[in-house]
């Protein structure tokens, strides 16, 4: 990145800084900065409407078209700056869903306030919408809140906003959930950075399109010293048990700290664990047998160098995915255990860093960092979910849908790019389920230049058994390793696994559950009052959205559950058993309307019985739409 002092509102500066711009999100943001709405000629809106699927660069605009957008911006900013560059103005609701309109298209009142939401404006507080100000609890009411992750602090710093007094417990020695776990080689983010970002959190200094692991990890460090988040949250805290008092409306917390045992109280749980974080071993017959050393992923053994050595890596997961361009290069050679292929989508930008003058133009230019944010999130707000949807007239082996047919040849045509020459790799990196059947993978040409290698081998055969030395396939090939590298996902359908969680009436929640974890909203779960879920049940994402947005409405709509607490002077609710039974056989039904629910198609989103327990299956907007409001009528309340 070059220096960016040659960056300025005026003169070359600005024309050198333009040159770098992101079109699509820098002329809203000039309109909402100056509240000069010829920002939005029409000559220079982007069609968005593909943007998920097939990304382009400035949002497909011709040459000429980014040419008059660019002099615009020039003139209006350089007026701004001959202005004093004074704060933009309060523009009314009208002119703010016009400036919205250039993104999204004509704006749909019924969506006016998530985009408001993701802009980090503040939304109108009306019947069911809007963040409550005042809870009205007790003065003493309290909250532990489970994890000092991504959903742990965006929970911490509402409860702070709101006064409400509360303990963060973090079993990790640092902040950041998963990013504190997994520091292999290329951990990376999949989904754009400023879409993992928090709506109200919009001073990251991203340097990246898609930031590494450091990068994502000194976000939530940075962001929870700033807020002042950090006195909330005790570290190395490992919390192993809940237990209900019915007696006095009490969640009793049991915790392992500096190796004492010692017990909590708190009238509401939130529990911000996550679903990714117990690694999965195979099980393989002889696995404990090797003698080399060998790890998980997310368990990365950094003092075991791998140059000069004979590595195996079993899966081509996500994890995998990210690592084996890493490795391919120091080791002697690399063996591949792959059990199905991922689906691969072309993504140039995936391991590049910011132009320069994009980079200086986010951190100088006020607001511009929230209306990128906003041009992204709108991208993938519905992002690819059609393609991912069920037409049940369709017979044609390996899609779902005519449009899920189109997305395949669409990725079957890159695969004939990224392996030409290559006809042993294209048919073995060819997928015979339907995409979206499974999680889709981003590649700039890293992962395929990767296993193009001389050094590096694809082994697709089913693995018999493991021994001291070596992997044998069921076809009878044997391959020599020094160090095997597991990267086969996660328990992630065994939700608060390692928490006993003892409810109203000495109920086991995982009793209850069996192998099909559910919960009311992904949030509420029948005969345990005030616990609450974030990233629960069915709040996966794997077409659409943001899982950051959804952890925001998720504790928005604790926040409103606790304000019921409050407006009824009462001390506990519950869901009952039938809205959360209907509520599951909704989920259910239209997930089985989606290409990773279908039948015949294995994924780690589905239980032992089949059933996804992971994934929301309807749209964004439908799940902001359905957690505005608490349906009271669907809790219990006790005095």
């Amino acid at each position: 990145m070059s220096d960016t002092a040659d960056f300025s509102f005026t003169g070359q500066g600005l024309r050198q800084a333009l040159a770098q711009a992101h079109l699509p999100a820098l002329m809203p943001a000039i309109a909402c900065l100056t509240g000069d709405l010829s920002a939005l000629d029409p000559a220079w809106q982007p069609d968005l409407a593909d943007q998920a699927q097939r990304p382009q660069a400035q949002g497909g605009l011709s040459a000429q078209a980014q040419q008059l957008a660019r002099e615009r911006a020039e003139l209006l900013l350089s007026r701004w700056q001959a202005q004093g560059c004074p704060s933009a103005p309060q523009l009314p609701l009208p002119v703010l869903q016009q400036i919205m309109g250039f993104v999204t298209g004509a704006v749909d009142p019924q969506v006016a306030d998530l985009l408001l939401h993701e802009l980090g404006m503040a939304v109108p507080v009306g019947e069911g919408v809007g963040v409550p100000e005042r809870l009205g609890l007790p003065a003493d009411f309290q909250v532990v809140v489970i994890g000092a992750g991504m959903s742990g602090l965006v929970s911490s710093w509402h409860l702070q906003r709101l006064g409400i007094a509360h303990t963060v417990l973090e079993r990790q020695a640092e902040i950041g959930g998963v990013w504190v776990e997994n520091h292999y080689p290329g951990a990376r983010l999949d989904t754009s950075n400023f879409c993992y970002s928090y709506s109200f959190a919009q001073d990251a200094g991203w340097r990246h399109f898609f930031s590494p692991r450091d990068e994502v990890q000194r976000y939530f460090q940075e962001l929870a010293a700033k807020r002042g988040l950090l006195r909330h949250i005790q570290l190395s805290t490992e919390v192993q048990s809940l237990r209900y008092d019915e007696a006095q409306c009490l969640w009793h917390i049991d915790i392992v700290q500096g190796g004492q045992r010692r017990s909590l109280r708190a009238h509401a749980v939130i529990s911000a664990v996550g679903q990714l974080n117990k690694p999965r071993l195979p099980d393989i017959e002889g696995r404990e047998r090797f003698t080399g050393p060998a790890w998980h992923t997310a368990r990365w053994r950094h003092d075991v160098p791998l140059k000069g050595l004979r590595v195996g890596v079993i899966g081509t997961g996500a994890s995998a995915f990210q690592v084996i361009p890493r490795i391919a290069g120091e080791v002697q050679s690399l063996t591949v255990f792959q059990r199905t292929p991922p689906w691969v989508i072309k993504t140039p930008a995936y391991n590049q860093e910011l132009p320069a003058g994009l980079h200086w133009l986010l951190a100088s230019l006020p607001g511009y960092n929230a209306w990128y944010r906003f041009e992204q999130f709108w991208v993938a707000v519905e992002g690819r979910r059609r393609y991912s949807v069920v037409d049940p007239d369709w017979q044609q082996a390996g899609s779902v849908s005519a449009l899920n047919q189109q997305l395949r040849q669409m990725l079957e045509a890159e695969l004939d790019q990224a392996y030409a020459g290559r006809p042993d790799l294209r048919r073995l990196m060819t997928p015979d389920y339907p995409p979206y059947g499974k999680r889709m993978l981003r590649d700039d040409g890293t992962w395929s230049d990767a296993l193009k290698r001389s050094n590096v081998t694809v082994v697709s055969e089913p693995i018999a058994r493991i021994t001291e030395s070596a992997v044998v396939c069921r076809g009878g090939s044997v391959h020599e390793l020094d160090v095997i590298i597991y990267g086969t996902g996660f328990h992630a359908s065994q939700f608060l696994n390692s928490l006993q969680v003892t409810g109203r009436g000495g109920v086991d929640l995982h009793a209850q559950w069996g192998v099909d974890a559910q919960a009311y909203q992904g949030v509420c779960v029948p005969n345990f009052p005030n616990l609450f879920m974030l990233y629960g049940p069915n709040t996966n994402l794997i077409t659409n959205g943001s899982l950051v947005l959804f952890s925001e409405i998720e504790i928005e709509y604790i926040l409103r559950c606790l304000a019921s607490l409050g407006q009824r002077g009462a001390r506990a609710m519950e869901v009952s058993a039938a809205a959360s039974q209907r509520y599951d056989e909704r989920i259910d039904a239209q997930t089985r309307r989606m290409a990773y629910g279908v039948d015949g198609v294995s994924n780690w989103y589905k239980s032992a019985t089949g059933r996804v327990t992971q994934n929301w299956p309807f749209s964004t907007v439908d799940f902001w739409r359905q957690m505005q409001l608490v349906k009271t009528e669907d809790f219990s309340f006790w005095p």
